[in-house]
């Protein structure tokens, strides 16, 4: 049994990893459902929250059926830093996470993210200062280290533990792979294969399959996977997952109507959470996994990343699980036609092309 503090995760617990502008409570909803164990929120900045930033406070925001769930925090300064972790605990998550990993320039040039990897001493301070102003299991993100030359994650591990932290999450990249390359867990399985490592320690990094969990747990040993850019759009990685780990079987891939509901339960629950405006935009980062895979849906996919009115938005969804039909010519040949009809009277800002001209007049005649 894996846990952290007193929160029992399982025998093998598959996380969400904190996105930014991806790991919201809409998107949350939909993998704790789909089999996810722990969930962060996105990171939040130190400095929003003591000033109250709107932004930032929204961030909060996590919910009953999303426990057991993490805040994660970022930011360079102490002050600032121990002044978020106490509001942080009075949101009562379960548990609160400190973002020492990303790689993203205007965070890095703050000493925050990844930042921090320059100063390990740093880095240990201002853990040791969160651990001891709150009363919340202290978890954090990190990579192996800044650079190629500075992989000092075993040592990092080491002093984290030794003021406190109650687990670990490692992304098998330095800052400056950013997301290049392929993620090296082998630096992941020296930590947790330490003797001096008790806490779990979970590793993180291209982990977009089922047989990639296994080989990960297998190889490394680690407690468990955190999972990021699989996620996003595809929900059921991680009963997938789960799934094979258990029989050594693939779970029947979610069909196009399985597939449209989650997209329009998630683009719902983004308008209501986010407004209108934004709740359409940050979803269409969504739509291409959700579909991924399913023949001729060029258009329709144009259609849905292009479309700002959330009520032709839902047709579009509801049309796709209502009339698409992945095995006859004639299916989809009117699903088409239903798209161009719809692009064509809803929305101001798709156009009809050549292309699609084309497409609706080949399938007419075949229909």
């Amino acid at each position: 049994m894996v846990n952290i503090g007193d929160i029992e995760l399982g025998e093998f617990p598959l996380l969400l990893a904190p996105m930014e502008d991806v790991s919201d409570p809409p998107f949350r909803t939909l993998c704790k459902r789909y089999g996810a164990d722990l969930m962060y929120t996105e990171f939040i900045s130190s400095e929003g929250l003591i000033r109250d930033a709107a932004k930032s406070v929204q961030k909060l925001d996590i919910y009953d059926e999303e426990r057991p769930i993490g805040i994660q925090i970022f930011g360079g300064e102490e002050g600032p830093m121990r002044e978020s972790a106490e509001i942080v605990e009075r949101t009562n998550p379960d548990i609160l996470d400190i973002n020492f990993g990303c790689p993203v320039k205007k965070v890095v040039c703050k000493d925050a993210g990844a930042g921090i990897l320059k100063n390990i001493p740093k880095m240990v301070s201002l853990t040791k200062a969160i651990v001891d102003s709150t009363k919340l299991p202290v978890t954090v993100k990190t990579r192996l280290g800044w650079d190629d030359s500075s992989k000092r994650i075993v040592e990092v591990a080491e002093r984290l533990q030794d003021v406190g932290i109650k687990a670990i999450s490692i992304h098998g990249r330095t800052r400056v792979q950013m997301y290049k390359g392929e993620a090296d867990w082998t630096l992941i399985g020296e930590v947790k294969n330490n003797p001096r490592i008790t806490i779990p320690v979970f590793g993180n990094g291209d982990v977009d399959t089922p047989e990639k969990a296994v080989e990960m747990r297998s190889k490394f040993g680690v407690d468990g996977v955190m999972i990021g850019r699989a996620a996003i759009g595809y929900p059921w990685i991680f009963n997938e997952i789960k799934h094979f780990m258990a029989t050594g079987e693939h779970l029947a891939k979610p069909s196009i109507e399985q597939r449209a509901a989650a997209a329009k339960e998630h683009l719902e629950r983004s308008i209501k959470w986010k407004g209108e405006t934004l709740g359409v935009l940050e979803m269409r980062r969504h739509y291409a996994n959700y579909f991924k895979g399913v023949p001729h849906f060029k258009e329709t996919r144009m259609a849905l990343v292009t479309e700002m009115d959330p009520t032709a938005l839902i047709d579009i969804l509801k049309a796709i699980k209502t009339n698409y039909d992945e095995v006859t010519v004639r299916s989809r040949c009117r699903l088409s036609n239903v798209f161009t009809g719809m692009i064509l009277a809803n929305s101001p800002i798709v156009k009809t092309t050549p292309s699609t001209a084309r497409t609706s007049a080949k399938c007419s005649s075949t229909g």
